[in-house]
């Protein structure tokens, strides 16, 4: 699917900047997420958008690749952001593929 990525180029993206928005809940969040990742729930998006960089290349993420592409589709939609992409498989995958993560807040 276009604008889809691996976890494994998560980090690289992160690394050139890419702004990292993790769309779960914060219980979900707590349990371990993504260094440098900003926590911004699926139903709070469209109230906290003025958060997101509009400069910057997005990377949406949440548990399945389920709601990240929900997010992802809202972006792009809106037209005032660059590239946006979804994690695919989630932290589910992240999780599989070793990754690295951060538990609590």
């Amino acid at each position: 699917m276009p604008g889809e990525i691996e976890p494994q180029q998560v980090p690289e993206k992160a690394r050139a900047g890419a702004f990292l928005l993790d769309v779960r809940e914060p219980s979900e969040w707590a349990e371990g997420h993504i260094e440098g990742a900003t926590l911004i729930p699926l139903g709070h998006l469209a109230a906290r958008v003025a958060e997101i960089p509009t400069d910057r290349e997005i990377v949406c993420i949440c548990r399945s690749g389920a709601r990240s592409g929900r997010a992802q589709a809202a972006i792009e939609a809106s037209g005032r952001f660059g590239a946006c992409y979804n994690m695919a498989g989630g932290m589910l995958r992240w999780v599989q593929r070793g990754l690295p993560i951060k538990k609590g807040q």
